[in-house]
C-alpha cells in the first residue's frame, strides 16, 4: 500500500512483466472519482482503466459477466435525465477489448447519481448497466488529457440475482489482468 489519502486505498508495484503499475481505489461516485483522477494526472498518470461492478438494466447480462464500455452516460435519477455521451480512449478501449477476447462484450453505461435498486431504469438508449463513476471518469479524463477505458463487472443481473463473492473475486481477477496488460 503506497497511499491511503481521503481514506482510499492505493497500490504500487509492477506487473509480472516489470513494468510499473498503480492501482487507486476511487470511492463511490462520479465527484469522487473525478477528485481521484485529477490528483493521479497531477501525479503523472496518463492513462487508467476503471474495474469496477454495475447492475444489468436489461435481460441478457448475467452476474459475472464482463462489459467493455463503448461509452457512458452522466444519468440523472426521476425528473433529471441523461447527460451527453462520453466515449473512452479509442485506442485503449481497442487495446481492452482485443485483451479480454471473448470474456467481455460492449457495452453502455448508465452512470447514475443514486443507487440504482429496481424501480424505472434509464432509457435504452442510455445504458444497459447502472454503475455511478464512468461517465465521470471519461469526462474528466477527456478534460485532463488522460487515456481511459473501463471494464464492469455484472455483480447484479436485472432481474435481482447477486454474483457471489467468489465469482466476484475471479471476474475481477480477469479483468484486472487484461487492464494490467495494456496499461
Amino acid at each position: 500500500m503506497s497511499n491511503h489519502a481521503r481514506g482510499l486505498w492505493g497500490y504500487t508495484g509492477e506487473t509480472p512483466a516489470g513494468h510499473a503499475l498503480s492501482i487507486q481505489s476511487t470511492g463511490m461516485g462520479g465527484p469522487s472519482a473525478a477528485i481521484v483522477l485529477h490528483e493521479l494526472a497531477e501525479l503523472g498518470v496518463r492513462r487508467a482503466i476503471r474495474v469496477g461492478t454495475c447492475t444489468a438494466l436489461r435481460e441478457g447480462l448475467e452476474p459475472g459477466d464482463l462489459v467493455a464500455v463503448a461509452e457512458a452516460h452522466a444519468w440523472s435519477g426521476p425528473g433529471g435525465g441523461a447527460g451527453e455521451a462520453v466515449a473512452p480512449d479509442p485506442e485503449l478501449q481497442a487495446r481492452l477489448r482485443e485483451a479480454l477476447g471473448e470474456a467481455a462484450r460492449p457495452g453502455t453505461a448508465a452512470s447514475l447519481d443514486v443507487l440504482h435498486r429496481g424501480g424505472a431504469p434509464p432509457p435504452v438508449e442510455e445504458g444497459e448497466v447502472a454503475d455511478m463513476q464512468t461517465a465521470a471518469i471519461f469526462g474528466a479524463a477527456r478534460r485532463l488529457e488522460i487515456g481511459a477505458a473501463a471494464v464492469l463487472i455484472v455483480s447484479e443481473g436485472a432481474g435481482g440475482e447477486r454474483l457471489g463473492d467468489e465469482e466476484l473475486e475471479a471476474a475481477a481477477k480477469l479483468a484486472g489482468r487484461a487492464a494490467a496488460a495494456i496499461l
